[in-house]
């Protein structure tokens, strides 16, 4: 190659494209005007990603680069990407009628990454690191429940069809109960019973273990994401889980998300038009993270059960002659936009440790105090331990306690 050419292709502005894999990475490269210059593949390894980004650099200046899953089998190439100076974007695999038209291969989807970036189709920052911590430990809580709801499911379908001595002493107990009592077997009795005692006391042991384990995991979620975001932990009705899984959805830099329609948008709470002709109406969506959607539905149903406002809010839309679903549907978009302002600005909590001190201090009981504020005990005591915020509430409780 002569000079003037390695200079030229020095000097040409390149868009990079690239089908991310468990073991592998393909990466495609095209010119400004869409052509075709080179595609190859790596290893997802440090020396992969090296091999890679040198690939990128030496077809010409690379502008942009477009990844498939970021957050999943990619994460490791965006990482190498941005350390090396590059900018990365995330890129939706293309959609079912393309890939029917063009068909399906690594190449193919890596030539089209690159071309959806250098079009302005894919345009999203990928998420950063930050959340990293708080992914695992969610994904760890969540398997834990499912583990023991498939235990708790195989202790009932077991005593359905179990000897009736058996069902008959354990078939009537429920919920922790029957759980602590099978834990507690000693199997006994013919080689039927034997079996069936033994697996139930397993099962019911797990059942122990992936509860205490949930807990654990649980409490180390609650301090992740109050370090992480303190004003949305102690937003109305957002617990540990909660929080994590918006706080997943949205990433570490939610600021790349200009508006608080596209985070409605991203979490499937936002209407989609669906006009035609003289016909002028939206629909509910479909997309969107389904897993943020159901946060935003139990924050919904916390707040619609036990908030006054949200009560009062759902009262005047039943009058309205709106149904249930309906009701729900608006309070997912007013809490999307409350959840926006909690993810990309900074809310101030105000403080409640000196609650319990203070009425300690005083040698007022939890019950005397809930008596004067018409409420029940535990509300009281989740407002001390910071579990439910309700700042109006807090206020009022300093100060009677400061008077009494």
């Amino acid at each position: 190659m002569t000079s003037e050419a390695a200079q030229d292709i020095a000097d040409q502005d390149v868009f990079g494209g690239v089908d991310s894999h468990a073991d592998t990475v393909h990466v495609a490269v095209i010119s400004d005007n869409g052509g075709r210059l080179a595609d190859a593949e790596f290893t997802t390894t440090a020396a992969g990603y090296a091999a890679a980004l040198a690939f990128l650099d030496a077809h010409g200046q690379v502008i942009t680069i477009g990844v498939e899953g970021t957050s999943s089998y990619g994460a490791g190439f965006t990482r190498a990407a941005r350390k090396h100076g590059h900018a990365v974007v995330e890129v939706n695999r293309p959609d079912r009628a393309e890939r029917r038209r063009i068909g399906k291969s690594d190449p193919i989807d890596a030539y089209a990454a690159a071309r959806a970036v250098m079009s302005g189709r894919a345009s999203s920052a990928p998420k950063d690191d930050t959340v990293a911590g708080i992914r695992a430990l969610h994904n760890a809580a969540r398997s834990a429940v499912k583990a023991r709801t498939a235990a708790l499911n195989q202790i009932t379908h077991i005593l359905f069809t179990a000897p009736e001595s058996i069902r008959a002493k354990y078939g009537q107990l429920s919920g922790t109960d029957r759980t602590n009592a099978l834990a507690r077997l000693r199997p006994a009795g013919d080689a039927v019973h034997t079996a069936v005692l033994a697996a139930l006391k397993i099962l019911a042991r797990r059942v122990k273990e992936l509860t205490a384990e949930h807990a654990t995991l649980t409490k180390a979620l609650d301090s992740e994401a109050t370090v992480q975001n303190p004003g949305l932990r102690a937003a109305y009705g957002v617990g540990p889980d909660t929080a994590a899984q918006l706080l997943i959805t949205a990433g570490g830099n939610p600021e790349r998300m200009r508006t608080e329609a596209s985070f409605a948008a991203l979490c499937g709470a936002a209407p989609v038009p669906a006009s035609s002709g003289r016909t002028n109406r939206h629909r509910l969506s479909r997309g969107g993270d389904r897993a943020a959607n159901a946060a935003l539905y139990r924050i919904a149903l916390v707040r619609m059960s036990s908030d006054s406002r949200t009560r009062e809010y759902v009262a005047r839309q039943t009058a309205a002659g709106r149904t249930k679903r309906e009701i729900i549907r608006l309070l997912k978009r007013a809490i999307a936009r409350e959840i926006f302002r909690c993810l990309t600005t900074t809310v101030t909590v105000p403080a409640i440790a000196d609650l319990r001190p203070l009425r300690q201090s005083k040698n007022i009981t939890l019950t005397a105090a809930a008596r004067h504020f018409g409420l029940w005990p535990a509300t009281i005591s989740t407002l001390e331990r910071g579990i439910r915020r309700d700042d109006d509430l807090a206020h009022a409780y300093r100060d009677w306690l400061t008077a009494a």
